[in-house]
């Protein structure tokens, strides 16, 4: 796990990347070797014709192994850094055969979604936007679905702009990609980082002590869910993310990343129980060339009466149903919410360019 630099990257640390990087909707710059490919929020993933050369890459590598006092030669192949806003992972050309390869992502301190622009795309119908920010203002447990690049983290930063500022809301992330603080002024909120010697499960199980009302954890991976639904289990909130298509398969996914069977037929019932609302984000290229990311699917999942149920709300992006599970109505009722589907800050939220 590379460390934090401790220094603003300048363009003449970073060459050729940085006139990428200065770009708003650029999100990733990396180099295979011998091409150098960017990937645009607005067109996608292309390849540009710039020449890099053998001295450049030597002079870059070079410059980041010394920011995170990290040897990388032969026997180091690996070296991975962060900067408040860049992660950058390098491997060395004694372990990659086409050369050494380059991956930069960028994820700047600020949310690139608010409800003018979701509304204009059509990234999702104005009632669900509505029913979602009901959601957390319920404190309800939410999990981000999607394949890698479609856009989970942007769509769960968007929506934990609405937790209320004096509720405690701690992040737990590998790296720093959520900027909690810099998008939240204001909020109490503790930013952790886990890492060779601080595991995504010794996080959790440390922020149970640190008072929290949200606990979100960048992505679920691993074993580290069971130690997150626990949690969840405890009346803390939350939001994560998972690698995932469709949001019906969410249980056998978060099943499979127990390392014990048993364990796995355990937490199925607590997975219908903690984990209330489901989001799958969609990114596809469409007809003219351009990328459109929208909210394919959103369900509830309850149980009830000894029985698992899902509640399908959403899919393909248009809106199925607005049967919400009795457990949830009761929930946005004890919240003060008479219609899940009306938020009474809608128009304030608007005013204030959320």
């Amino acid at each position: 796990m590379g460390e934090i630099m401790t220094f603003e990257p300048t363009e003449a640390q970073f060459g050729v990347f940085w006139k990428y990087l200065q770009r708003p909707n650029v999100t990733d710059v990396d180099y295979n070797g011998s091409e150098l490919w960017i990937t645009d929020l607005k067109i996608g993933r292309y390849r540009v014709k710039e020449h890099l050369s053998d001295a450049f890459i030597s002079t870059f590598t070079h410059n980041i192994s010394n920011c995170v006092n990290r040897q990388f030669n032969n026997a180091n192949k690996v070296l991975e850094a962060d900067t408040r806003e860049l992660r950058i992972s390098i491997i060395h050309e004694a372990a990659a055969a086409s050369g050494t390869s380059i991956c930069i992502r960028k994820s700047p301190s600020m949310v690139r979604m608010n409800i003018e622009r979701m509304l204009e795309e059509s990234y999702c119908p104005e009632r669900i936007l509505q029913l979602l920010m009901n959601c957390v203002l319920a404190g309800m447990n939410f999990v981000f679905g999607g394949e890698p690049g479609a856009g989970k983290t942007e769509c769960a930063k968007f929506f934990m702009q609405f937790i209320p500022r004096e509720e405690r809301v701690i992040t737990i992330e590998d790296s720093l990609e959520i900027h909690y603080r810099d998008i939240n002024p204001g909020a109490d909120a503790v930013e952790l980082r886990v890492g060779e010697d601080f595991s995504y499960t010794d996080a959790i199980k440390a922020s149970l002590r640190q008072n929290p009302k949200w606990l979100v954890l960048s992505e679920a991976r691993s074993v580290e869910v069971t130690s997150l639904l626990e949690q969840w289990s405890t009346g803390v909130s939350g939001f994560t993310t998972i690698h995932l298509d469709d949001v019906r398969k969410l249980p056998d996914r978060i099943q499979n990343m127990m390392s014990d069977a048993r364990d796995a037929e355990r937490m199925e019932n607590r997975i219908y129980r903690y984990v209330n609302v489901g989001i799958l984000i969609r990114c596809v290229r469409q007809p003219d060339g351009k990328i459109r990311r929208y909210m394919d699917q959103l369900c509830f999942y309850s149980r009830e009466q000894y029985e698992n149920r899902i509640y399908m709300i959403l899919e393909d992006g248009e809106l199925l149903s607005e049967e919400l599970p009795p457990a949830i109505v009761r929930r946005l009722g004890q919240a003060g919410i008479e219609d899940p589907f009306c938020c009474a800050h809608w128009q304030r939220y608007r005013r204030e360019g959320k």
